[in-house]
């Protein structure tokens, strides 16, 4: 993906980046600021389209937004007027689905994700935390075959934040979607990424792939244990470590610059 900018010149936002996931996967994508996670994110979600290459979804090429493909973004973008319920029926109401099974699949996600209280809410008297779980289920109202996370935890503080950490992973298991999740921590990256990929900037490229069992171990389990098991502290400091010098000679390029 490039840029090209008015004043003749471009930014190489990726290059040569290319990945096949399978059906089911949850892929973790992190890295320093400016490696193009977004914009990666952006073209899988058809909102860019690619200055070369393509995305394929079951043998289709994306060219632009589709609900197989949900998005979940930081802020979560709900309809602030509308409540709860009319939130997560939207999709299937533009669906034209009978109420009757609108109702059946908005009562169900809403219990799943822990908000059969709160149906005839409206958005703006819930909690950060409650307005992410209202975007989840708004998502997977739509029935998409992959959903797309946008840093959705990012804004939320460290309780409310893990505790929607294991909301994802049993969500994941119990829908058996594929789920794509940017984000720039590293332990959430680890936590929730059986497929994690560091990318590295100018241009964005994947700089490393990790196949890792702290998902599985997060299932239905005690995060802060998975945290503690073999193999995540010393992983996170690799990690860690890779992002610092990355961030290192960023900052190295921009003080040459200026």
């Amino acid at each position: 993906m490039r840029f090209d900018l008015p004043n003749g010149t471009s930014i190489q936002a990726l290059k040569d980046v290319s990945l096949e996931l399978k059906d089911g996967e949850l892929l973790s994508v992190l890295g320093p600021s400016g490696c193009g996670k977004s914009t990666l994110l952006n073209i899988l979600a058809g909102f860019l389209a690619p200055t070369e290459g393509k995305i394929v979804l079951n043998g289709n090429t994306v060219a632009g937004p589709g609900s197989e493909r949900g998005m979940v973004f930081q802020n979560g973008a709900l309809f602030e007027w509308m409540s709860v319920r009319a939130n997560v029926d939207f999709g299937p109401r533009m669906k034209n689905t009978p109420k009757k099974e609108r109702d059946q699949i908005t009562d169900h996600l809403l219990e799943t994700v822990g908000l059969g209280d709160f149906k005839d809410k409206a958005i703006y008297e819930l909690s950060g935390g409650m307005q992410q779980r209202v975007a989840l289920a708004r998502c997977l109202a739509n029935e998409p075959d992959v959903i797309l996370m946008d840093e959705p935890l990012g804004a939320l503080d460290a309780l409310t934040r893990e505790k929607m950490q294991g909301l994802v992973l049993d969500l994941w298991r119990e829908t058996g979607k594929t789920i794509i999740l940017i984000t720039h921590s590293v332990e959430e990256a680890l936590l929730l990424g059986e497929r994690l990929l560091v990318m590295a900037p100018r241009p964005g490229r994947i700089l490393k792939e990790y196949r890792l069992p702290f998902a599985e171990r997060g299932v239905g389990g005690d995060l802060r244990e998975v945290k503690k098991s073999d193999g995540f502290v010393e992983t996170r400091d690799e990690i860690l470590s890779m992002i610092w010098e990355m961030e290192d000679e960023i900052m190295g390029r921009t003080e040459d610059v200026a």
